[in-house]
């Protein structure tokens, strides 16, 4: 998923508000809610997260959010805290014997997301106001990458947005000058790695600069003179008010913020670090697993996947010791691409042939297709080997399975199958497609953003490729379980760094000894680690229990499982913490 758009919602309702949209199925829109006061919480909380989320809402079309930027600020995050609080109080307040399932559902989702929205406040977690990927100029670069304009008013819209970026990119430095000032600070290496970014910002010139591609290509029908208009006064805008914000950030960290980071990692070690990162390991994972539990999980996720992986390093003939075989991957030259666009020609045929094996494992598919795109040249050396962004069929904006084309020989081609299918198809972009197009349901659960759902379904697409006979290789299978030793890693290094006091020495350790990923890649997935304390846990939590309520299923039902009634049943209703998804799978399960 995509973290820039996760920056400039850090102030915002963080298990609330997301880029990605989410809905449930036609069989829930046929249902509606049958409960009065539940039917009015829900439209008044829409409003109020439409107001507080702008991005969300202009991704859905809304011309007036997308002129918008959500308000960053302590005050406005302060601010907003009764709201939430009293929406807490109405929904605990209806009874539940009153209501349908589905109604029932929605009432203790919405208590779930409201309770972690308002205990997130007391940490003002947005005095890390960056992370080794980026900050505020990261985040107003993607909405670049993801405006189109077709119509004068989107060019409008796309303006007072820009207009607005500058007191986005104060609240930020004021969030980032707080954590200065109360200890709360990112450590050396991620504020190292930030200034790579912000020096290729500062560095921009009216030809390279990202905010103003959107108006790259305007359609034939606006008149040239609008055209050239709209041009002008982008640049205006950009030279006056985004330049010098730019030049304020780099001066800031270099200056203040570079002489006040400590060298060690772990948010553990700063004030109220401790209770924070307990917090981000149940935000993230949607569950009550402390950082001991998940740090165990982990350990022995590593042992189980190591014994498979000698399985098939023997199978692809190596004789020697597993060192060895890592050795031979990550040096040999058949294992790597040639050029940029040999690296991004192999991507999409991998895309296309994922493609095809999709009908045989899901009954709905989305409309919305999807590109294969090169991470941008700016920020490649500290962005990580692939990602996903959500694309939006209301503005004409395909998914994008983002591939980064840099450093190519930290790029091994027997990893790309299982990026491939955990990025864009059957992975992110599948479900997040099919959650975008379902028309209806609560407009929370179109925005929320579960990411311990989310992330495990990519990391079980990963898996679903041997149903799909997708790896062709024995070098091919290792690379997805070497994939999914990179996830087991997360457990006990990001625990390890933020819980246990570890050094990055220790937490490398992990990844360099039991997986194929290159160094480079290990350097810079260390980083954002470091620097994004906790997400890492998701990704292994989740599948854990995708492929266990998957297991389930099969015992239960039998011959009478299918693969494809399956996924739907778990796709199409949108990502749910954990429990909550156990109780719907299971009640799906009993209804076969």
């Amino acid at each position: 998923m995509n973290h820039l758009a996760a920056v400039s919602l850090a102030a915002l309702l963080l298990s609330t508000a997301t880029v990605t949209a989410t809905a449930q199925s036609a069989t829930q829109a046929a249902q509606p809610a049958v409960n009065a006061d539940l039917a009015t919480l829900l439209t008044d909380y829409e409003a109020f997260l439409r107001a507080n989320d702008p991005i969300s809402a202009g991704q859905e079309g809304d011309l007036v959010a997308k002129g918008r930027l959500p308000d960053v600020s302590r005050a406005g995050e302060l601010a907003r805290q009764a709201p939430l609080e009293a929406f807490r109080a109405r929904a605990t307040a209806i009874a539940t014997d009153s209501l349908s399932s589905e109604d029932r559902l929605n009432r203790d989702f919405l208590i779930r997301v409201l309770d972690r929205s308002i205990e997130a406040i007391r940490y003002d977690s947005d005095r890390l106001a960056f992370d080794s990927e980026g900050g505020p100029g990261q985040t107003a670069n993607y909405l670049a990458s993801t405006t189109r304009i077709t119509t004068a008013a989107d060019a409008g819209a796309w303006l007072m947005r820009l207009s607005a970026l500058g007191r986005f990119y104060d609240d930020e430095l004021a969030n980032a000058r707080r954590g200065v000032q109360t200890g709360f600070t990112q450590p050396t290496s991620v504020v190292e790695s930030f200034l790579v970014s912000l020096r290729n910002e500062v560095a921009f010139t009216p030809e390279t600069d990202p905010l103003l591609r959107p108006f790259a290509s305007l359609p034939a029908s606006m008149l040239v003179e609008d055209q050239e208009a709209h041009r002008a006064a982008a640049l205006a805008i950009i030279t006056g008010e985004i330049v010098p914000r730019r030049r304020a950030w780099l001066a800031f960290v270099e200056t203040e913020y570079l002489p006040a980071s400590s060298p060690e990692v772990g948010i553990g070690s700063r004030p109220g670090g401790r209770d924070f990162y307990a917090f981000e390991a149940r935000r993230y994972t949607t569950t009550d697993l402390t950082p001991d539990q998940i740090h165990q999980i982990g350990l022995d996720e590593v042992a189980r996947i190591r014994a498979r992986m000698e399985t098939e390093m023997r199978a692809a003939g190596w004789t020697g010791d597993f060192a060895g075989f890592l050795a031979h991957l990550r040096t040999g030259p058949r294992f790597y691409a040639t050029s940029r666009e040999d690296l991004l020609e192999k991507a999409s045929e991998m895309s296309k042939r994922a493609d095809g094996g999709l009908p045989a494992l899901f009954r709905t598919l989305p409309r919305l297709t999807y590109d294969v795109r090169p991470v941008p040249l700016d920020i490649e050396a500290t962005y990580t080997t692939g990602r996903y962004n959500g694309g939006s069929l209301a503005d004409g904006v395909p998914g994008g399975y983002i591939v980064n084309t840099g450093r190519l020989d930290q790029r091994p081609l027997y990893e790309l199958p299982a990026l491939t299918l955990h990025e864009a198809v059957p992975g992110h972009h599948l479900q997040i497609a099919l959650q975008q197009e379902a028309a209806e349901g609560p407009y929370f659960r179109r925005n929320v953003d579960v990411t311990a759902f989310s992330e495990g379904w990519g990391l079980y697409a990963e898996f679903l490729g041997e149903e799909m006979g997708f790896y062709r290789t024995p070098e091919e299978r290792f690379g997805r379980l070497s994939y999914e030793m990179w996830r087991a890693c997360r457990l006990v290094a990001d625990t390890g760094m933020h819980w246990m006091g570890w050094t990055v020495e220790e937490a490398r350790r992990c990844f360099a000894e039991n997986s194929a990923l290159a160094p480079h890649n290990i350097e810079t997935e260390l980083q954002r680690y470091i620097g994004w304390p906790g997400q890492a846990l998701a990704y292994k939590i989740g599948e854990i229990r995708l492929r266990a309520i998957r297991a389930r299923a099969e015992q239960a039902l039998g011959d009478r499982f299918n693969v494809r009634d399956f996924h739907d049943a778990l796709l199409v209703d949108g990502p749910l913490p954990l429990d909550l998804l156990d109780q719907r799978m299971d009640a799906w399960i009993a209804a076969q």
